[in-house]
């Protein structure tokens, strides 16, 4: 039998991240992307997203700045809206948005007969500033993302990371062939609780 390690409460995570590292064997990337691979790999415990995880030219710098001035952050689930650390969106003095289960996004999707995760997103196209659309569950979300962009949305960063079976990879594909900044897991991973801690981990970020 393994013996337990011994770590104080406040250095785990430490413990963590030096495992992650040192089993990535020798494997680095450029900061920050390197601090966000290494937080989804925790989250997860699965080293396929140092593999699949696709960063646009300068996306994680501009996700990290736009923090930092007060950006909002729109999601599709109120579970990655849960995930995101308040504390620091506040002391930037951005917000957190999911209108999963407002009332007239529910009459709006069966009105059309499409997903409340579309309508959502057409609700977050209505937020001035700057606005992180992060995506955790559905496919429709990037899809509709997508035609707004092609009417002139131009959204500061998408973290595209819907999970699942059904138009999951074809919708990130259609996110990374638009001129939007934008990380994506490639494939059929992701979930909200990657895309929450993909915006902790710029929301974290200390370079």
């Amino acid at each position: 039998m393994n013996k337990l390690q011994i770590v104080k409460p406040e250095d785990i995570e430490k413990r963590s991240m030096e495992i992650i590292t040192s089993e990535l064997n020798g494997r680095t990337w450029p900061e920050p992307q390197f601090s966000i691979i290494k937080r989804c790999i925790h989250t997860s415990a699965d080293f396929e997203y140092a593999d699949n995880l696709c960063f646009s030219k300068g996306a994680a710098e501009i996700g990290i700045k736009a923090l930092r001035n007060g950006a909002s952050i729109v999601t599709d689930t109120e579970m990655a809206a849960a995930g995101i650390n308040k504390k620091k969106m506040e002391e930037y003095g951005g917000k957190i948005y999911c209108f999963m289960r407002d009332a007239d996004v529910a009459e709006e999707s069966v009105k059309r007969g499409c997903t409340r995760a579309t309508v959502c997103m057409e609700k977050g196209a209505d937020i001035r500033g700057e606005v992180i659309f992060a995506v955790g569950n559905a496919p429709t979300a990037l899809v509709r993302l997508y035609e707004l962009i092609q009417i002139g949305l131009k959204p500061t960063l998408i973290i595209g990371a819907p999970v699942g079976f059904v138009n999951v990879v074809e919708a990130k594909e259609l996110i990374m062939e638009t001129n939007i900044p934008y990380i994506v897991p490639k494939g059929r991973k992701g979930g909200s609780n990657i895309a929450a801690t993909i915006c902790n981990a710029m929301l974290y970020y200390k370079g």
